[in-house]
């Protein structure tokens, strides 16, 4: 009797086969990098979109007409960057899907901008905190009695101010981040909001009058803390035990309005992280120092974000009026 061997998988079907498995690591890998060229708060700013989009009725893939209707409808109650927001992420979920996008179709594009004209707002800033609001925010904090948080609100406030930080900068800042010169305190993160490509940034703390020295107050806290590895700032339980785990972002707001408050600031619902990094950069442009040492301290990419900051700053002092005020005063001491 004759027995038929078996059967061997064809060369064809093993290079099906690695053919497929291939395609499916590409796909996977493209996914991935994908994701990595958008930020995760970013991601999460377009999933909010989408969702209440849908949430309004919507459908995904969506038309012009939709679209159009979706916007007058939320032209009153949402702010019209808010709208923009939601336009750019339905735009990006047509464009990776490959269909047509209806946001760039010129009824949709007309409609928004006439909504921009509408109801547009200027952009609500954060108040700009100054020296004279810094001291006196330590010097609060330095006549409380000696516990932990106190050691690293300090630090936590004069290296925000002083480092121009962002507070999603701050709460990754690791121990391992941190290194010592005889000048000061060098701070390298390997990302930052503007640094998506992952290059790094740095700043640097030079050492100062102790009772105001970023370098020295994150020094002292590092020893009353007893952690030598990990995140630099972190949370502290009624307990006066420091946990493992980063500080929570908005915790810097939060610490920030109620320090506002304990010092009778009446600028309280102007306040956020992003005072820090306004006030240093309007601050330095009072005291005249140059543009390019505050456009490196702030790590702006922009020199247009650096000269407003430098014009707010010095807009009253710098000002055609002062000249003018100062003829007159001479003309009326003359006539006097």
């Amino acid at each position: 009797m004759n027995e038929k061997p078996p059967k061997q998988a064809s060369n064809f079907s093993l290079r099906n086969e690695n053919s497929t498995l291939v395609k499916r690591q590409e796909s996977e890998s493209l996914r991935q990098y994908l994701q990595a060229a958008t930020s995760e708060n970013t991601r999460k700013a377009y999933r909010s979109a989408i969702r209440q989009f849908e949430k309004w009725g919507g459908r995904l893939p969506s038309d012009r007409d939709t679209v159009v209707r979706y916007l007058l409808a939320r032209a009153e109650s949402l702010n019209s960057r808010t709208l923009d927001l939601h336009l750019t992420a339905i735009s990006q979920w047509h464009y990776y899907q490959g269909v047509t996008d209806p946001v760039r179709d010129p009824l949709v594009r007309k409609t928004m901008e006439g909504i921009r004209r509408t109801h547009g707002q200027p952009k609500r800033k954060a108040k700009a905190l100054r020296l004279e609001h810094i001291a006196k925010m330590v010097n609060h904090l330095r006549h409380l009695p000696d516990r932990k948080k106190k050691n690293r609100d300090i630090a936590l406030i004069l290296t925000s101010f002083f480092g121009a930080f962002r507070r999603s900068e701050l709460v990754a800042i690791q121990i391992s981040d941190l290194t010592w010169e005889p000048e000061g305190l060098i701070i390298r993160l390997p990302r930052s909001k503007t640094d998506q490509k992952a290059t790094g940034l740095a700043r640097a703390l030079p050492f100062g009058s102790s009772n105001c020295c970023p370098a020295t107050a994150i020094k002292d806290w590092l020893e009353v803390a007893g952690f030598d590895n990990g995140p630099l700032f972190r949370p502290i339980n009624r307990w006066e035990q420091v946990q493992s785990k980063p500080l929570n972002p908005g915790a810097i707001n939060d610490l920030l309005k109620n320090l506002g408050k304990a010092c009778q600031f009446d600028f309280i619902p102007e306040l956020s992280s992003h005072s820090f990094r306004r006030g240093l950069s309007t601050s330095a442009a009072r005291e005249r120092v140059d543009f390019e040492l505050i456009k490196k301290q702030g790590g702006w990419k922009s020199d247009a974000t650096v000269w407003e900051y430098i014009e707010e700053g010095q807009q009253l002092s710098d000002n055609a009026s002062v000249i003018l005020m100062a003829k007159m005063a001479e003309m009326l001491s003359t006539e006097n």
